[in-house]
């Protein structure tokens, strides 16, 4: 006897699902990139941006027997003088004249207009150019006048001025080194002058400014005019 045939199943109310492949993703395993590429690609990345940097003038090669850029050369604006090429005075100083000058020659007894600079670790903490103004904040340049071979200090004493830049006095300078009353000696009116102070002829044990007790230093000196005894 044949057995009964199964019972018919009903068709399912759910809607059929269309099952997609998924693309498997790479193994673990798998081989990285070429380095080479990756490598190439930094270098030409570097490459352009030094380029870059070239035409915009921001990049300098710099090695240590190169001399500094001319725009610090210029800003620095100071010859070095090697010691041996110093002269010395009967005093002990020891100069150097940067400039001859060609005008009128300094005479002791001679009054003398100069402007001067004193440095001290390549650092200007002195300067007869930046006389400060009694009445007002600004700043001159005002020349300093003395007499060569004086006793230093008693051309400070003046009276006040008044001009059309304000109120200062006529030696509103900050103190010169007692060595520039000796050294301007001989040298010639537009001539420049190097100098290297000891303690005993700069600020001694008080100092000045940034200059510490007994410390040497160096004095720059430019004579602008000068005056012969007899017209003083």
């Amino acid at each position: 006897m044949p057995p009964p045939p199964l019972p018919s199943m009903a068709p399912s109310a759910l809607p059929s699902r269309t099952f997609h492949r998924r693309h498997s993703l790479p193994s673990v395993s798998s081989p990285p990139p070429p380095r080479e590429n990756t490598v190439a690609c930094c270098v030409s990345r570097r490459r352009a941006a030094a380029q870059l940097l070239l035409s915009a003038g921001l990049l300098t090669a710099v090695s240590s027997s190169s001399p500094p850029p001319p725009a610090l050369a210029a800003r620095r604006g100071r010859r070095t003088i090697a010691p041996e090429d110093y002269a010395s005075t009967p005093d002990g100083l020891k100069y150097y004249d940067l400039i001859e000058g060609k005008g009128p020659t300094a005479e002791k007894g001679s009054t003398v207009q100069v402007h001067f600079d004193c440095i001290y670790r390549s650092i200007t903490v002195v300067s007869s150019r930046e006389a400060k103004l009694l009445a007002g904040n600004r700043s001159i340049a005002q020349p300093y006048v003395f007499t060569v071979g004086s006793l230093p200090g008693k051309e400070r004493k003046r009276d006040f001025a008044d001009t059309a830049n304000g109120l200062f006095s006529a030696q509103a300078s900050p103190k010169p080194p007692r060595a520039m009353y000796m050294i301007t000696e001989g040298m010639k009116v537009g001539g420049k002058r190097r100098v290297i102070v000891p303690p005993e002829l700069g600020y001694g044990k008080k100092g000045q400014g940034e200059i510490p007790a007994d410390a040497s230093f160096e004095l720059d000196i430019e004579l602008l005019e000068v005056t012969p005894p007899a017209e003083s």
